[in-house]
C-alpha cells in the first residue's frame, strides 16, 4: 500500500524545480494532488507527468499572493477531493535589489507578501479541516538563507523566510497537541531555474555540485509519509561540496 492513499496534498511553485518535484513524489505515494502556481501551462505539464504514472492531479493558475485567491485554492481542493492533509508551501520568491544599501520598501514587501504571508493564509485556510479531522502536515520550504543572511540572497528574501520559519514554530507550538505538525525545510544551493535570475548564472559545472529538486522531494516525502504520532520540525540540508561563492557575492551587492 502507498503511504498516503486517502490523503491530499495541495503543493505552491508545482510548475517547476522543487514544487514540480514535490508533487510527482507526493502523487507517487497516493495522494490525489492539487497543483498551484502562476503558469498554467507548466502546471498541466507537471499535471501530464503525474496522470502518465496513474496518479491524479488538479492544475490551478493562481496569485497567492492574492489572499483571496490563496484560500480559493484551498477551498477548491476541499470540493474536489473532499479533503486536504498535506499543504506544501514551496512558492517563493526575491527582490530585483539584494543588499540592505538600496532595496526598495514595496520590493521588500513585496517579497514578505510571497514567502510570509501567502504561507500563513494557506494554513488558515487548511487548518479547519485538519483540526476536524485531528491530523494534517505542513511542510514548507524555508532555506538557509533564513540562518545566513547576506546579499547572495538579499535582505528581503532572509528575512521572509526567517519569519515563515517562525510562523510554523507557531503552527507547532500551538496545534500540535491538537494532531497538526509542521515541518520546515532549510536547503541551501539547488539546481532550479530561479538560478537564472542571478547576476552571475551558475553554469553546469557548478549546478553539478548543487542538490537537486529531486533530493529536496525525497524529504518532502518523507515528512509527509512519516507517521503523525512523529513530527520532522526543522531539517537543514546543504550540498556535501560548498562552493566558493565570494565572486556571486560581489556581484548581488551590485544590484
Amino acid at each position: 500500500m502507498k503511504q498516503l492513499e486517502g490523503q491530499v496534498a495541495l503543493v505552491t511553485g508545482a510548475g517547476t524545480g522543487i514544487g514540480r518535484a514535490s508533487a510527482i513524489a507526493l502523487a507517487g505515494e497516493g495522494a490525489p494532488v492539487t497543483l498551484v502556481g502562476r503558469r498554467q501551462a507548466l502546471l498541466d505539464e507537471t499535471a501530464a507527468t503525474i496522470r502518465g504514472a496513474g496518479g491524479t492531479a488538479l492544475a490551478l493558475s493562481a496569485d497567492i499572493t492574492d489572499p483571496n485567491a490563496a484560500r480559493d485554492v484551498v477551498a477548491r481542493t476541499e470540493s474536489e477531493f473532499g479533503r486536504l492533509d498535506v499543504l506544501v508551501n514551496n512558492a517563493g520568491g526575491g527582490s530585483k535589489s539584494r543588499t540592505v544599501r538600496r532595496i526598495e520598501t514595496d520590493d521588500f514587501e513585496a517579497v514578505q507578501r510571497l514567502n510570509v504571508t501567502a504561507p500563513l493564509v494557506l494554513t488558515q485556510a487548511a487548518l479547519p479541516g485538519m483540526l476536524a479531522r485531528g491530523t494534517g502536515t505542513v511542510i514548507t520550504i524555508s532555506s538557509y538563507a533564513a540562518v545566513t543572511a547576506g546579499p547572495m540572497a538579499g535582505v528581503a528574501y532572509g528575512a521572509a523566510k526567517a519569519a515563515v520559519a517562525s510562523v510554523m514554530k507557531s503552527v507547532n507550538n500551538e496545534l500540535r497537541s491538537l494532531g497538526l505538525r509542521a515541518c520546515t525545510i532549510f536547503p541551501g544551493e539547488v539546481d532550479t531555474p530561479i538560478l537564472e535570475r542571478r547576476k552571475l548564472v551558475p553554469d553546469a559545472e557548478a549546478r553539478a555540485t548543487m542538490m537537486q529538486s529531486e533530493d529536496l522531494a525525497e524529504i518532502v516525502r518523507l515528512c509527509a509519509c512519516i507517521p503523525g504520532r512523529t513530527l520532522i520540525e526543522e531539517v537543514y540540508v546543504r550540498p556535501t561540496q560548498l562552493r566558493d561563492l565570494s565572486a556571486d557575492t560581489a556581484a548581488a551587492m551590485e544590484t
